[in-house]
């Protein structure tokens, strides 16, 4: 199983936020596979499985096979929650993993991929990282958000921001990359437990 983890926050009111790229990305990923999201409340997250009965897209067979996506529900701060939840009931290892999410020490629409590391500040990752022993390897995928514009704005409220109309433009292409850097990981890591 390779689970895939989007990072943001619920609720209309952060919906198309900096601050919740992850979840537009796994939200994506989910639409070109053709599965969709179902709250679980036992994990606190909305959930997408493949299920190649029930699922027409020939993306399922082979590339998405094994593939859980998990968007949290518990507000980005507590994440971690979430996926120790998910994980406990389905027996993942850290390796397993995956983390998208908003960093914005990277420039505007630049994605950057890591095996391992910090948070960086990042506290939904933190989040993540406070729910293993310290040192282990989580995989992340970073979507730059950039610095508020206006060195007055704290960055508290700049990714809590709408995204602007021109940045939204630019969101399909930046979620395709995000994509392809999981994609990337991916097959690394299938080829890497069957050698």
């Amino acid at each position: 199983m390779k689970l895939i983890i989007g990072l943001g926050n619920p609720g209309k009111k952060y919906d198309q936020t900096r601050h919740n790229v992850g979840f537009l990305v796994v939200d994506e990923m989910a639409k070109q596979i053709g599965i969709d999201f179902k709250n679980k409340t036992s994990f606190e997250a909305e959930v997408a499985e493949p299920d190649s009965r029930s699922v027409t897209s020939p993306l399922i067979k082979g590339e998405h096979e094994g593939v859980v996506l998990l968007k949290p529900q518990t507000y980005m701060n507590v994440s971690g929650r979430s996926v120790k939840a998910y994980m406990s009931k389905n027996k993942c290892q850290a390796s397993d993993l995956v983390v998208l999410y908003d960093d914005a020490d990277i420039p505007f629409g630049d994605v950057r991929f890591k095996q391992a590391g910090s948070s960086g500040g990042h506290n939904g990752m933190q989040s993540i990282l406070d729910i293993f022993p310290k040192g282990t390897s989580i995989a992340r995928v970073r979507v730059g958000i950039g610095r508020p514009p206006n060195p007055d704005m704290s960055l508290d409220k700049f990714v809590l921001q709408k995204l602007s109309a021109e940045e939204k433009k630019k969101l399909p292409e930046i979620i395709e990359k995000a994509i392809l850097k999981v994609k990337e990981w991916k097959s690394v890591r299938v080829q890497d437990v069957s050698s």
